[in-house]
């Protein structure tokens, strides 16, 4: 074997959303912040989310997560997510995987029955509590960086659809939120192509027409996904609704969405359908749940916000290297619209917006 690359992965997924972790072979990124990092790795190593996300190594339905150096002294670890087409500033299903991977393989002590973690995202300082038991991370709480919302009910034009309402809220990704039901959509399984192709054509729409700046950092990207929502309802005195978020370029989020889930906390607080500390339980379309609360109120900018805390679970599935032969045709991969909807072209991201 000759390849000129080579990558340690471990493969883990967050209630169904794979989020495979880099512990090797990328030792540190250029940057005083990890944001800094996280603009590097688009705009100067891109092969190296092509390499792992791209066939024929990858697979549309994938992100993975570099594990770094952190840049602030208090956090004990730093990392960058990648996903299909975009780096976002945060997810939730990948912090649960990256916690789970760095307790269960070793790389941060694991406490039982808690281990708390500080960890360093591009989005900032992520606190998280994870529950152990002989040697499993059984449950991972993340505290978000504030949520906010963008637009509430307003009204976006769709070319063969014509004018739907919708609200956009930021969670570390910012979604335009459509009511899935209002459009026939029930989110099952069976529905899932017809969401990504008509998810993909609302969100084009809504970056075009709904400007949406993050209030302090105006590198963080407008509306990039969308989030289809049933809803909501009581069960036994809890809060919950079914959602799923489609990934550019074109494809279900297994989970129930992390960022999703607080952008949605952020919407519902501003339209005054959960209070600060009420639990919502959100389901995703293959029936995987979150748990998520408000733990306060702030004020981001001129937008007022909330502080999200979402749990869920994570498993490690494999452990893997990838790596280049140095006479492989394709040295960072391909896409093809057959799985991907939209074949990703060289330069991030010509679907992102």
């Amino acid at each position: 074997m000759r390849w000129s690359k080579v990558l340690n992965v471990v493969n883990c997924h967050a209630e169904g959303e794979v989020g495979n972790v880099v512990t090797g072979g990328v030792f540190d990124i250029p940057g005083s912040t990890m944001f800094e990092k996280m603009m590097y790795l688009e705009e100067r190593r891109d092969e190296l989310r092509k390499l792992c996300l791209f066939e024929p190594r990858g697979s549309a339905n994938q992100s993975v997560n570099f594990i770094l150096p952190p840049t602030d002294p208090r956090a004990q670890m730093g990392y960058v997510i990648a996903e299909s087409t975009e780096y976002p500033a945060m997810s939730g299903s990948n912090t649960m995987c990256v916690a789970t991977v760095l307790l269960e393989t070793g790389i941060l002590p694991m406490t039982e029955p808690v281990t708390e973690l500080l960890l360093e995202a591009p989005a900032g300082l992520i606190k998280v509590r994870c529950e152990c038991s002989q040697g499993k991370v059984t449950k991972v709480e993340f505290t978000n960086q504030p949520a906010f919302a963008n637009h509430l009910d307003k009204v976006v034009e769709i070319e063969g659809l014509g004018s739907i309402a919708v609200d956009v809220g930021y969670g570390g990704m910012t979604y335009v939120l459509v009511d899935a039901q209002s459009l026939g959509f029930s989110i099952t399984p069976d529905e899932a192509r017809d969401l990504c192709e008509l998810g993909q054509t609302i969100k084009a729409a809504a970056a075009e027409q709904l400007p949406s700046p993050h209030p302090l950092n105006p590198l963080i990207k407008g509306i990039t996904q969308t989030e289809f929502v049933l809803p909501l309802r009581r069960e036994n005195g809890v809060l919950m609704s079914r959602n799923t978020v489609i990934v550019s370029p074109g494809r279900c989020d297994r989970s129930p969405c992390g960022t999703g889930t607080s952008a949605r906390l952020a919407v519902m607080h501003a339209k005054g359908q959960i209070g600060v500390g009420e639990k919502f339980v959100h389901e995703s379309i293959i029936g995987s749940v979150f748990e998520s609360r408000i733990e306060s109120v702030t004020q981001l900018g001129s937008y007022p916000a909330v502080v999200p805390i979402v749990s869920g679970q994570a498993w490690i599935s494999a452990m893997s290297q990838v790596g280049i032969d140095p006479s492989d045709r394709f040295q960072t991969g391909f896409t093809l619209s057959d799985t991907w909807l939209e074949a990703v072209d060289d330069k991030l991201i010509k679907s992102r917006l």
